[in-house]
């Protein structure tokens, strides 16, 4: 086989390789953007059931709700975290403070849920 007659024989192969290559590269891009939203937004709920739970602890088991919701009001828009619920509850000796919602999505309309919990123990102040 001559070179003219290979040169023929793989004419449209860039434009096979690109239509091919392409979408997986942006399909790797994406989800790796992706995948980056959602840990970041796993982060940011965690970070308030923890500060939730240890607002708790110190004032008696009560109030880490409260303190979780004040905690992701002042350091997130709701741009990477949506808040569905945050759910405070206090057995014997430790409170334990569970954000749910979702990620934000580069897929309109897909929902990726997250929840985290932190438990902390009750701090009680007795005299001497």
């Amino acid at each position: 086989m001559s070179a003219v007659a290979r040169r023929r024989s793989e004419r449209g192969s860039a434009t096979l390789e690109t239509v091919i290559l392409w979408p997986a590269v942006f399909l790797l891009i994406f989800g790796v953007v992706h995948a980056g939203i959602w840990f970041h937004a796993r982060n940011v709920a965690l970070a308030a059931a923890r500060e939730g739970a240890r607002a708790a602890s110190v004032a008696d088991g009560s109030g880490g709700a409260a303190r979780a919701a004040d905690f992701l009001a002042s350091t997130t828009d709701g741009s990477v975290l949506r808040v569905r619920d945050i759910h405070e509850s206090t057995d014997a000796g430790s409170v334990t403070v569970t954000v749910t919602g979702s990620s934000t999505t580069l897929i309109p309309g897909w929902q990726v849920g997250l929840s985290q919990t932190a438990t902390a123990p009750i701090r009680r102040w007795t005299d001497p």
